[in-house]
């Protein structure tokens, strides 16, 4: 790393992790001065390829949003919503990928809701697939095999 205020080599005298970043003191031998930088991993962008082929960055508010609409009065809570959120979002870094469409989004969240509240799995499904009839329900439903 070069120094900020002369473009000599610097040496670093402390380093430490805080809050995901590697935190390093450095002094330039040249001219004495002290600074500071911080190392951070480049996360790269999450792009969500729409249903009309637009693209448009990963958004986690809307996400939650839509979990939280299908999850109204229900006994599931912010933290679980969170959760499902967390647990897609880190299934996709740890894929490595750049890119994800609705729908593989609108799976990963029914199947996560389908282990936790089926009345907010059809909610979530009713919207995600666009039922538009009681036989689109029906069949979801059906779909569930509820003994």
């Amino acid at each position: 790393m070069r120094c900020p205020f002369c473009g000599a080599k610097t040496n670093v005298i402390d380093s430490r992790t805080s809050d995901d970043k590697k935190r390093r003191r450095r002094e330039c031998p040249q001219c004495g001065k002290r600074f500071t930088t911080y190392e951070v991993v480049e996360k790269p962008i999450l792009m969500v390829i729409k249903k009309n082929g637009s693209f448009e960055p990963f958004d986690r508010s809307k996400l939650i949003a839509g979990i939280m609409s299908a999850t109204k009065k229900r006994v599931i809570s912010p933290d679980t919503v969170e959760q499902i959120v967390d647990n897609i979002e880190n299934k996709l870094a740890n894929d490595m990928r750049t890119e994800v469409t609705t729908s593989e989004l609108g799976d990963d969240v029914l199947a996560a809701l389908k282990d936790i509240d089926l009345v907010a799995y059809v909610r979530f499904a009713s919207v995600y697939k666009d039922f538009n009839d009681l036989d689109s329900f029906i069949k979801i439903i059906r779909e569930l095999d509820i003994d």
